[in-house]
Formats: C-alpha cells, sequence, structure tokens
C-alpha cells in the first residue's frame, strides 16, 4: 500500500509541476501562487484536523513542520529563478538528483536494509529521471554561476527536506500536526517574501495556488503514509519521478513530441519501480 501512497504523490507533485510548467512567463509570481496553496492547504489540514483530532502540539513539532514547509518552498523559489537563467530540460534532471540526500541518510542514519536488487532500482529510477527531462543541444544560452547557484540552492532545500521528513516518521510525530505546521511556517515565510520582492497581486494567482494546494494536501499527506509505513530509499525515487507526470502531460496538452530515449525512461522507471518491489 505505501508504494501506491508513493506513487499517489508522484503523480500529485508532477500535476503541480505541470500546472507551475503551464503558468511561466504569464506574469504570475510564484511566491503568490505558492502562499495561496500554502494557505488553501493550511485550512484543508486545520479542518481535516479538527473533524479527526489533532495529537497533542509541541516545540519540536511547530519548528521541525515550519522548517519543511520553508525548505519547500524556497526549493520551489530557486527552481523557477533557475530556469530562468538556463534551460528547464538540464536544470529538472540536475535538480532531481536531491534525491540522493535523503536515500543516503535513510540508509546510513535510520539504518534501513536494502537489497542489492533494490539498489538496482533505485538507480535505474534516478537515471530514468534524468533520461526523460533531458534534451540533447540544450546546453547554449546558460547564465552558468547563477544558475548553478540556484540549482544548488533548491537541491540543499528539497534535500534537506526529504531528511527532516523522514526524521518526523522516525520520531512519530502526527503528519496531520506536521503538515499543519509545515503549511502554516511556509506560508509566514511566503508572505515575508512578498513584502521583500513588492510584487503586483493577480486574481489568477488565487485560482492557480487553491489548485496546487488540494494536490498539495494529498500529496504530503500520502509521502508521510509511505515514509510511516514504507521504505524511505524507495519513496524517495519513485516521487522524484514525478516528471513523468510533467512529460506526458506535455505531450497531451502542448502536443510535444516525446524521444524514443524518453519512452526508453519512461519504461525503465517502470522496471525500476518493479525492481523495488522483490
Amino acid at each position: 500500500m505505501w508504494i501506491v501512497a508513493a506513487v499517489l504523490t508522484m503523480f500529485c507533485f508532477g500535476i503541480n509541476n505541470l500546472i507551475f510548467k503551464a503558468t511561466t512567463g504569464k506574469g504570475m509570481s510564484k511566491v503568490h501562487m505558492q502562499f495561496f496553496f500554502y494557505l488553501i492547504a493550511f485550512l484543508l489540514m486545520c479542518g481535516y484536523g479538527v473533524i479527526k483530532g489533532f495529537a497533542p502540539f509541541n516545540l519540536l513539532t511547530i519548528v521541525l513542520g515550519a522548517i519543511i514547509g520553508i525548505l519547500n518552498a524556497n526549493g520551489n523559489i530557486q527552481m523557477t529563478k533557475a530556469f530562468e537563467k538556463g534551460p528547464a530540460s538540464l536544470t529538472s534532471p540536475i535538480i532531481s538528483t536531491y534525491t540522493v540526500i535523503p536515500i543516503l541518510s535513510a540508509a546510513l542514519i535510520f539504518h534501513e536494509h536494502i537489497t542489492l536488487i533494490q539498489w538496482i532500482g533505485i538507480v535505474v529510477m534516478l537515471g530514468s529521471a534524468a533520461v526523460i527531462q533531458y534534451k540533447p543541444g540544450s546546453a547554449g544560452n546558460i547564465n552558468y554561476m547563477p544558475w548553478m547557484y540556484r540549482i544548488l540552492l533548491s537541491i540543499l532545500c528539497f534535500g534537506v527536506l526529504g531528511v527532516l521528513m523522514k526524521t518526523s516518521s522516525h520520531l512519530q510525530i502526527d503528519s496531520i500536526n506536521t503538515l499543519v505546521c509545515m503549511y502554516g511556517g511556509g506560508a509566514i515565510y511566503l508572505i515575508i517574501q512578498s513584502l521583500v520582492t513588492r510584487e503586483k497581486w493577480l486574481r489568477s494567482e488565487v485560482k492557480f495556488g487553491s489548485v496546487i494546494g488540494c494536490f498539495s494536501v494529498v500529496g504530503y499527506s500520502s509521502y508521510f503514509f509511505s515514509l510511516d509505513t514504507g521504505i524511505a530509499s524507495i519513496v524517495f525515487p519513485i516521487v522524484s519521478l514525478s516528471c513523468l507526470v510533467v512529460v506526458l502531460g506535455s505531450v497531451l496538452l502542448y502536443k510535444e513530441k516525446i524521444k524514443a530515449y524518453q519512452i526508453i525512461g519512461i519504461l525503465t522507471a517502470i522496471t525500476g519501480i518493479v525492481l523495488t518491489k522483490i
């Protein structure tokens, strides 16, 4: 069941990334869109928590959840800024390597046992994520130093975020409490970012941000469930395959042609998931 939850997370994150891609160049602030998706997600999780009942909050839960929310928000901001400095087809697969950080932490810090077959599946999935998004000949027009700086910041944010999520599950902190603190802390961080940047607020940001917030709640709830009940070292690379949704969505919505090597990447990604189940 945790594999299904990880795949559901992959789809939710992929749909959100596809929405971010669709809104690129339309004058909408990524900070504002994220603020609205954090706000909507915060309200949804609070409502769910009131119905189901909250576990007792403590300082560790509040701080850990808020840091996770801030890291996720800042990771997305740095990623979108990296898109402005270099081609997305190179930026995305490089950033997806952040998965190595939580995978190694799960194996080294939390002592998860991973078989050789599962390691092969993990490597195959990581390689597939890079292959699916890569486009030959897209290395031109890169403002290299600023581009790499944004990429490294994004990798660091997403990598540490994964480690902290696994830590939260390891400490058996209630996922509802963590998500409430995550979305609340992230929303506060983003409103501060908005005050600093002074970007114009648009009504369309509310619409798209709300949709992203709904998918985010489902995605992160499934994420925590898969980390609580499954093997984190396998969950993380599955989630990194959210690029599958972006690629397939681009084919269906924008009539982009899928390359032969991308088809191979998709097939090997599925093979990788199968191998991690053996």
